[in-house]
């Protein structure tokens, strides 16, 4: 590696370093804040449920990428085991897929909530909202199924017998063996992030064209937006729309940086840690968008600030 490459490969993953603190302490705060107040209400809404199981996808998907940056963790780990290799790399991408299935469950849901009331919205309503579980039950089988390709191609590095594997992390690689399964499974992915992310963009153009449309019988009726934009419908809204647009963002450019690591297949350290730093953005920036966007939060923040100048001042 050149003196420039090294640079730059150092930057980037101290930026990761610094994206994985943050979004591994937001992601459980999210997640803790969000259990307590099912708790405490005793009925939990679905939204909350979606947030919570979201939470705790993103905070695994992390502390797994956390694992394939410390050098530490990699030796207690024993890495040049193919069991562990396999195994990690399996649960990330479900963490990933599971990412992409409930984060397009919750535009849908919201696009449903905030729709006219007709015959077939309530139906759809009840239907996401009452089979929740069964919901979450489905995306699992559908990742944990569509993600088994990753246990039959990934090898640790040291253990492979391939002349010229895709080098994907220090320890692990991917063999470039080309098969039909593979190929299948390739098909498969891809077939459910273009339903999952489409689904996602559509629900979310659907969701723009009812604020906007909301906001200008708003303007007509009471000549002020401020009843429209302090509504914790259209709060709950902007926070799922600002979520997808930074979805749809690092998802393409993944899926560029990647297709470029196909392409030249061969390890480049400044690549693979510029596709983790994009790879893992929404994880973090998930639920930094959410706690800026919930008021409840800020009203307990605001609390918190007060009561502790209040003690400060006695």
């Amino acid at each position: 590696m050149k003196i420039n490459e090294m640079y730059i490969h150092v930057i980037i993953k101290n930026i990761c370093y610094s994206q994985i603190g943050i979004g591994i302490s937001a992601n459980i705060f999210l997640l803790l804040f969000h259990v307590f107040m099912v708790l405490q209400d005793c009925r939990a809404k679905p939204t909350e449920l979606i947030t919570c199981h979201l939470a705790l996808v993103h905070t695994v998907m992390l502390l797994i990428v956390l694992d394939f940056w410390s050098p530490d963790m990699f030796e207690s780990l024993n890495l040049q085991n193919d069991f562990t290799c396999k195994a990690l790399f399996y649960l990330h991408r479900v963490m990933r897929g599971l990412s992409i299935c409930i984060t397009c469950f919750l535009s849908v849901l919201q696009a449903t909530i905030i729709s006219p009331s007709t015959d077939w919205v309530v139906k759809t309503k009840h239907t996401l909202t009452n089979y929740i579980k069964y919901i979450f039950l489905f995306f699992w089988f559908l990742n944990l199924s569509f993600s088994s390709d990753v246990i039959l191609f990934t090898v640790a590095y040291s253990n492979t017998s391939q002349t010229n594997p895709l080098v994907v992390s220090e320890y692990c690689s991917i063999s470039p063996t080309t098969s039909i399964m593979r190929g299948l499974f390739f098909i498969l992915t891809f077939s459910r992030d273009v339903f999952f992310v489409g689904l996602m963009m559509f629900s979310s153009a659907y969701m723009v064209f009812l604020l906007f449309r909301h906001h200008r019988r708003s303007l007509h009726l009471h000549r002020s937006s401020l009843s429209v934009r302090h509504s914790p419908e259209q709060r709950a809204t902007w926070t799922i729309l600002a979520l997808v647009s930074v979805f749809v963002v690092t998802y393409w450019m993944n899926l560029i940086i990647s297709s470029c690591s196909t392409l030249l297949w061969s390890y480049d350290p400044v690549l693979l840690s510029l596709q983790k730093l994009v790879l893992n953005a929404y994880a973090s920036v998930c639920s930094v968008i959410q706690m800026t966007f919930q008021k409840r939060i800020h009203d307990i923040v605001r609390f918190m600030y007060w009561k502790y100048s209040h003690f400060i001042t006695r």
